[in-house]
Order: C-alpha cells, then structure tokens, then sequence
C-alpha cells in the first residue's frame, strides 16, 4: 500500500527495552561499488545498504554494462549481498554524440560524483542527470579537475545535466580542494589508479570533509582487486538515530527536571555536588537501546557520535562529527545550557539547505533556535509538536522522527523520503520490542495504524 504523506507517532508509554541492526554504511557500499566495477574478478560485497542512493548506483552500473547480482542478506532487512564482476577497467556501453547513453542519478551525490569520473574511462557520450534538487547542487570543482585531466565535460552551468566525453585512461595531474565536498576528492581517488591520474588534494586533515577522503583512501588500500568478499559495516550516521532514542529515553525527563531544580537553587547561591543527569548512573528500570555492531573501522566520522553524548557546550561539523550533527541538534532542547554548532557551511548544499530547515522546523517546536553565520545556537527549554516539512531530506524526517519519542504531537510530512539512505527507519520505530521500540506509527488524517510490514513492503 502507499505510505501515507502525513504521519504521527505516539510516544511510548513504558519502558523501552530494544536491541536492533542498523543498515550498512551508504558511503561505504557506492565506493565499494565503484572500486568492484574496476577490480579484475568478482567482488562480493556483504552487507551493502539497499536504499535509493545505492539502487541508483546499482542501476546505472548495470546501464554501463557491468553485472551484479543481488542476494537478500540474512541479518538485515535494508541490506543485500552484492556480487560485482569486475572488468578490469573495461566500461562496455556508452552512446555517441547525437545519443548519450543516459544516466539518472537522483538526489545521490555519491552516484552523481563518483559515476561523472568514472565515464571519463569509458569510450562513448554519457549524459547524467537527476532530480531537481541534485541539479542545484555543487560539481564545479570536479569538472574542473577533470578538464585538467583532458576530458570533455559540457555543462550550462557547472553543475548537472552533465554530458561527458569519455576517451578512456589519461594519465595526468589534476588538483581538488578538499573545501565544498569530499565526494569531489574521492571520485577521483576511486578511478584513478585505472586512469592513470595524479590526484593533488588541497587541504588538510582539519577540513570538515577530510574523513570521508581517508574513508576512500583506506577502502582503495584494502581493497580485493583480483576478487573477493568485503564487508561493509553498519552506517553510524543512521545508527545515531538509535544512540538518540537511548538517550533521550533515559535521560531527557531527568534532565529537564533537574535543570528547573539547579535553576532554583541557583537563585539562592545554593550548589549541590552531583545534581547533573549525566553524572549519575542509570537505573535498572531505565529504558535503553542497543545498537548491535556500533562499527570499529574509525572510517565513519560519525561512529564519533557517542563520545559526544551529553552534548558538550560546542560541536563542530568541521572537527567533531558529520550528518549526525543534525542528530546532535535534536537532543540540545533537553540539556542543561545552550549548545553551539558551528561550521555548517556544507549543510546548506546538502539534500536541502540543512542550516535554515533545522532552525525553522525547530522553531515551531517551540526551540529556541539563533542562526549567525555558519552556526546554530540551541536553547534548552520546553518542546511541543508541531507539523514538520522534511524538504524530501531523509535526515530531516528521522531527526524529528525521534524527538517524537519525547514530544506528543509531532507530524512530518513526506515520510517516504528516508528510503534514500534508511529504507525500514520507521520499521524499526514500529517493530515490537526486542527487535524494534514499538512505537504507534499512525497515518493522518485516518489515525490508522502502520505496521512494521507496511514499512518494509514500502
């Protein structure tokens, strides 16, 4: 059935005992992909995520010529195993110039960037395109890098449509900053051992993008050219949702109750040792959600995300973490001070412009929210529901998804939207405790019900 365009979820009553998988990582799988397309043998990649980024890439591999096979995966629904039969730097279909072979990639980045160098090794006219919003985004430096390297690539406005010119290996020298978005760097990165390019990167390991580069850099050092198995691990930027959820149900009630009592006793210079949430260890009758597999790699910045829970005073996208940030702005509403977030440039030329719908969905919580520049200062104080717009921002609809578990009230819009990187999300809301937190998921404005299978079939 069609999932409804308006949900709520009903917060739950009890307590909330869970142990739930997460999908494998996204950016993980599409550079596994692209690396298994170039390798010289069959490639099998484990637990890859099956969402929309990663069919995009899929489908358009296969547009290319290569063949992959997809088998479910035993231990997670929103995975499959994948077998890639690499060619050996071989790219078999590509149009001509009067008849582009056509390639849509969607809102997907990484399909958007990684797939505009690869066809630069194919022979043949590609024409790459998506939906509106990825036509908005940025390509600029990319394309820059790549007519440096030889390559005709014809744009209106540096950004997609894109048509380019493939005319196979070209061994040179081409510079990307690091600034703007790593997916550039790492495009390059992935095909230019078969290009014979010499990638130079501008920046440093301070950039905010810098993980995701050493993330492809450490994938490419590791991995089975001649054929083999890879194993992609569980994504931390979706399993921060979960890590929230366990916060917020342990420690959110506590922590309002116990700003109001240190406010009171502030007013008669009165200060009493350990009167803070997060210095006292949890009861046995807390709530709490486990998280199977947190990933070990160090690749993902965002397995940084528990280190950073209760929130510090400061988080940093640049040095602290990456999409869970936005995780990270849903949970300041509960503490004890304000929370600064800061270095959110990128944010703004992501899925959607992240900084102002952030700020303006909070707001209508009831948030005390403050934009200056590239930061975001957020106040604690009381939440209510409100009607919340994703913007089709996967990250936006689970965000509020789970300030639902301690908010009444709250309605997202365009639900759907999370099969782009979490296709079960609200799967594992719904699902009965121990697999999932068995929260009410309900269509509006019937009230009806969804089921975990609902989901899952969707």
């Amino acid at each position: 059935m069609a999932l409804p365009d308006l949900i709520t979820l009903d917060p739950p009553t009890g307590l909330v005992r869970t142990e739930l998988s997460i999908p494998g990582s996204k950016s993980l799988t599409n550079r596994a992909l692209i690396l298994a397309a170039l390798a010289h043998g069959e490639v099998t990649l484990r637990g890859a995520l099956w969402s929309e980024d990663t069919q995009v890439m899929v489908t358009c591999l296969s547009q290319l010529g290569f063949n992959i096979d997809l088998s479910p995966d035993p231990h997670e629904p929103a995975n499959r195993t994948l077998r890639v039969q690499g060619l050996g730097g071989q790219i078999p279909n590509g149009g001509t110039s009067s008849n582009p072979l056509e390639l849509f990639v969607g809102n997907a980045g990484t399909a958007a960037r990684f797939l505009t160098a690869l066809v630069c090794l194919g022979q043949g006219v590609y024409r790459l395109h998506g939906i509106s919003r990825m036509h908005e985004r940025p390509q600029s430096r990319l394309i820059t890098a790549l007519r440096q390297l030889g390559y005709r690539v014809e744009t209106a406005t540096d950004r997609l449509p894109l048509i380019i010119h493939g005319t196979g290996p070209r061994n040179g020298v081409c510079e990307v900053p690091l600034a703007g978005s790593s997916q550039f760097a790492s495009a390059l990165l992935l095909s230019a051992t078969v290009g014979g390019w010499q990638v130079e990167i501008v920046g440093t390991e301070e950039e905010e993008e810098a993980p995701y580069v050493q993330m492809t850099q450490a994938l490419i050092q590791q991995f089975p050219y001649s054929g083999g198995e890879v194993f992609i691990e569980p994504d931390a930027s979706s399993g921060s949702y979960f890590l929230a959820a366990n916060w917020l149900l342990q420690h959110a009630g506590k922590q309002h109750a116990l700003a109001a009592v240190e406010s009171s006793i502030e007013s008669s210079h009165v200060v009493l040792p350990g009167n803070r949430g997060e210095d006292r260890p949890s009861s046995s009758e807390d709530s709490w959600v486990h998280v199977r597999h947190w990933p070990t790699s160090g690749w993902q910045v965002d397995a940084q995300f528990p280190k950073f829970l209760p929130l510090p005073r400061e988080i940093s996208r640049q040095r602290h973490l990456g999409d869970s940030i936005l995780t990270a702005m849903i949970l300041a509403p509960f503490g004890s001070e304000p929370v600064q977030f800061t270095d959110l440039a990128r944010l703004r030329v992501q899925e959607c412009e992240r900084v102002q719908a952030m700020r303006v969905e909070l707001s209508k919580c009831g948030v005390r929210v403050v934009e200056r520049g590239d930061s975001l200062e957020i106040w604690p104080g009381p939440v209510h529901g409100a009607e919340i717009e994703t913007y089709n921002d996967h990250r936006i609809a689970m965000c509020f998804a789970i300030l639902s578990l301690q908010v009444e009230g709250i309605k997202i819009r365009n639900p759907a939207c999370v099969k782009k990187t979490f296709p079960n999300f609200f799967s594992k809301l719904a699902e009965p405790q121990p697999r999932g937190l068995g929260v009410t998921v309900r269509g509006l404005p019937s009230g009806q019900i969804l089921s975990a299978d609902q989901w899952n079939a969707e």
